[in-house]
């Protein structure tokens, strides 16, 4: 089956790629002092130089006390960072790439590798790190307005450092997903509540002040999972009619991309309805919202990525299922994340045909940055 379809060119506001493969944003963490350096700028503007459409970097933090759990991550805020950054969007440019940042805050969330976090500072909707699971403190009003504008303070520098788009990291029980999830939310003010719906109001007043700092033109995506790290059977929607409640707002307030994360792309978001060929998370987050819509979930890969932190590899996969959706317009663009860790030209091999070249993925790889 050809893979033509992932090699249109797309369009939306100020960003236009030359094709429809981003990378997915990865946590590495090795960054040392949180500041990238020129490990991370090469890193990066290999992937560029193999063809790849759209960079997503890894989550980068927001200037807040406890905004990182992991010492490796690096901060999107600060001098010597923010140098960094505009070192690594330089790199990625001359390679003829496109890149925005993942702009993030880990909340209550534990690492698995650090213990780094000072414990009085860790901070999430109710001092929960999901049910039952009492971590820090609970944010009180200042902290969420102080939140909030980091995160568009944060965006305002991606678009000043001359980044292409930035994506808020709403997904797998960080911080603005420990909003939208019951088992973390037990909030009873304006930032709680007992629908979706009302979860959600911190997620939307934080797009709302990062579409403000960086204008009307600039492109902002917003990575949302129902899956978490503390529950993967979790969900913050588990009928279409809930999705729209929780994602159409934030569409509203002004997200104009939904990075849709899911363990495989293929599993259809509800299998229970007929009639919608099999949507998977993304297909539906763009029925139901009509923002533009990228999907991600062990793509070219025979296994979904939880057991690579165990030390599990992943053999090459068939592209045909993908190609199918792509081509009926599923959804709009399409995350690749541990082939790219494996090899930076998996894009380019793609794009000749050269199919029996790949290589899976190695969890090896994730040791170094290369």
């Amino acid at each position: 089956m050809s893979t033509q379809i992932l090699f249109q060119p797309f369009s939306l506001k100020s960003l236009s790629l030359k094709n429809r493969i981003v990378m997915a944003p990865m946590t590495r963490a090795m960054a040392k002092d949180g500041i990238p350096g020129a490990a991370q700028a090469e890193y990066y503007r290999r992937r560029a130089a193999g063809g790849v459409g759209l960079i997503l970097t890894e989550g980068t933090v927001i200037d807040r006390p406890a905004s990182r759990n992991d010492p490796g991550i690096p901060f999107f805020h600060g001098e010597a960072a923010l140098a960094g950054w505009d070192a690594v969007a330089k790199s990625v440019h001359a390679a003829g790439g496109k890149i925005g940042p993942q702009i993030w805050h880990t909340g209550s969330t534990r690492s698995s590798r650090s213990q780094s976090q000072p414990e009085d500072l860790v901070e999430s909707p109710s001092g929960l790190v999901g049910p039952d699971d009492p971590r820090g403190k609970a944010m009180t009003e200042e902290d969420i307005a102080d939140t909030v504008a980091a995160f568009a303070s944060a965006a305002a520098n991606a678009k000043r450092l001359g980044f292409d788009i930035v994506e808020l990291h709403g997904a797998h029980g960080y911080l603005i997903d420990q909003f939208f999830w019951e088992g973390s939310n037990k909030r009873t003010d304006a930032f709680g509540g007992a629908t979706i719906a009302e979860r959600s109001r911190f997620a939307a007043e934080a797009v709302r002040a990062v579409r403000a700092a960086v204008g009307a033109d600039f492109p902002l995506s917003l990575r949302v999972s129902q899956w978490k790290q503390q529950d993967y059977a979790a969900r913050n929607a588990s009928t279409p009619d809930e999705m729209t409640a929780w994602l159409l707002p934030l569409v509203e307030a002004g997200v104009d991309i939904l990075h849709c994360s899911q363990r495989r792309f293929w599993t259809p978001e509800f299998p229970e309805i007929d009639g919608d060929a099999g949507l998977n998370f993304a297909g539906w987050a763009k029925k139901l919202t009509g923002a533009a819509t990228i999907s991600v979930g062990s793509v070219g890969l025979s296994s979904d990525f939880f057991g690579a932190f165990g030390g599990q590899g992943s053999e090459s996969a068939s592209f045909d299922n993908l190609i199918e959706r792509m081509e009926r317009q599923e959804f709009d663009l399409i995350a690749v994340g541990r082939p790219l860790i494996s090899d930076a030209e998996w894009t380019a091999k793609v794009s000749g045909g050269k199919l029996e070249e790949l290589g899976g993925f190695n969890a090896a790889d994730l040791a170094v940055l290369a």
